[in-house]
Formats: structure tokens, C-alpha cells, sequence
């Protein structure tokens, strides 16, 4: 039986790499896997143990306590969904908050290193898809497929404000999009693994586009298997 391929999905926040990714996932019968939500689990455990007197994240504390962070994707109703220490933290590490924080916490060269084993696990057998922002330069440079997804800040403001008002978060479009402008040049401009597109990556822009849309365009560029 031939190995089920690797498909490493990067790109800039709010472009729906994960929503996109699910969905390619359950088509093609492979396994998905958040991987910017093990930054978003850290982050929010930082959040919860990690905090100076001034409300900011102490970074020392954090890479000191990284050894006591278990997180691990369990099968919630057939959906991988993410758990802290045995809890389920799925809708937490999406909170403003966690986003807030989560690209300081990312560029941390220690917690890259403490989550790429984990990465790099469940991708060797294959059958995996995997979005992140450094997965097909980093995490998997031999991905069979790797993909790198952008779209406008104003259409990316856009989806993001739009998100949050279901959720019932109160915020507008202006201070989600200076929270994306922030987030998009921390990651791009971090020492370690910053976001880019890797050299054989195909780039997906999906300003113009709808989610059906995108998805079909990344399932034409991968083979039958």
C-alpha cells in the first residue's frame, strides 16, 4: 500500500489555513494538525501561570515550566480538538487574548524546539496535513505537497472581525486589523523559522476567492493516491 502523502500548509493568520485544512483532511482521509494551536495551548498556559506583575507574559518563567505542558489532540466527535494537561482548551486558545500574545510567545526559539518533535512525529508515517507558518520551510522541508496562503490585510481584518462578532467577542474591524499588521510583521521578522514562503511552495491568494474556491484550487495541484 502506498504511504499516504505529507501536506504542509503555511501562511499569513485569517487566510482559513485550518478551516481549509480540515476540510482537505476529510477528504482525502488524512489526519490534520493544528499546529498553531500547540502555540496557542502554550500561550495560553503562559497566560494562566506565566504573568508578571505589569499583566505581560515572563518569558524565563515560561521556558522553565515547559517541561510540565502535555498537549496532545484527542478525537472530540470525529474533530481533532486540543487538550492542556488532560483539559480541553479547544475554544479558550481561540479567545483575543491568547491571539494577543500568542506571536511573542511563537518566536521563542526554546518552545519551537520543544514542539517540533511533536510535529515531526506525527508526520512520519505519513497521512498528515499540517498548517502552520514554518511548516514546509522548518518543521517538514521534505513534505510531499506544500502549500503557502495569503490574502489582503482588509479582507483578512474582515474575516477575522467577522469571526469574533459570532463568537461574541465586542471589537471592531480597525483594532483587528492593527492586531493582524502587528502579528504579520513579528512573524515575519522573528530570528528563528520567520514566515515565508518556501521556494517550492505553490502560493494560494484567496483575497478574491471563497473557501470552496480555495480548496479546490489546492486539491487540483495534489495527485490520486
Amino acid at each position: 500500500m502506498t504511504k499516504k502523502p505529507v501536506i504542509a500548509i503555511d501562511g499569513f493568520s485569517s487566510t482559513g489555513k485550518s478551516s481549509i485544512s480540515k476540510i482537505i483532511a476529510k477528504t482525502l482521509g488524512l489526519i490534520h494538525m493544528d499546529t498553531g494551536a500547540l502555540y496557542r495551548g502554550i500561550t495560553f498556559f503562559a497566560l494562566q501561570n506565566c504573568i508578571n506583575d505589569n499583566q505581560s507574559i515572563d518569558v524565563e518563567k515560561l521556558l522553565v515550566a515547559l517541561p510540565k505542558i502535555n498537549l496532545e489532540f484527542q478525537n472530540v466527535d470525529g474533530e481533532l480538538q486540543l487538550f492542556l494537561n488532560g483539559k480541553n482548551i479547544d475554544k479558550e486558545i481561540r479567545f483575543p487574548q491568547v491571539s494577543d500574545h500568542v506571536s511573542q510567545v511563537a518566536k521563542e526559539a526554546d518552545v519551537r524546539h520543544f514542539l517540533m518533535k511533536t510535529q515531526r512525529d506525527m508526520a512520519e508515517k505519513g497521512g498528515v496535513i499540517m498548517d502552520g507558518r514554518d511548516i514546509g520551510t522548518v518543521v517538514l522541508p521534505d513534505a510531499d505537497y506544500k502549500f503557502f496562503m495569503t490574502a489582503s490585510q482588509d479582507e483578512r481584518a474582515r474575516r477575522r472581525f467577522l469571526e469574533l462578532e459570532t463568537a461574541g467577542e465586542k471589537t471592531d474591524v480597525e483594532t483587528v486589523k492593527q492586531n493582524l499588521i502587528s502579528r504579520d510583521k513579528i512573524d515575519s521578522e522573528r530570528d528563528i523559522s520567520p514566515l515565508k514562503q518556501a521556494d517550492d511552495a505553490v502560493l494560494i491568494d484567496n483575497t478574491a476567492i471563497n473557501k470552496e474556491e480555495t480548496i479546490e484550487l489546492i486539491l487540483s495541484h495534489i495527485k490520486k493516491f
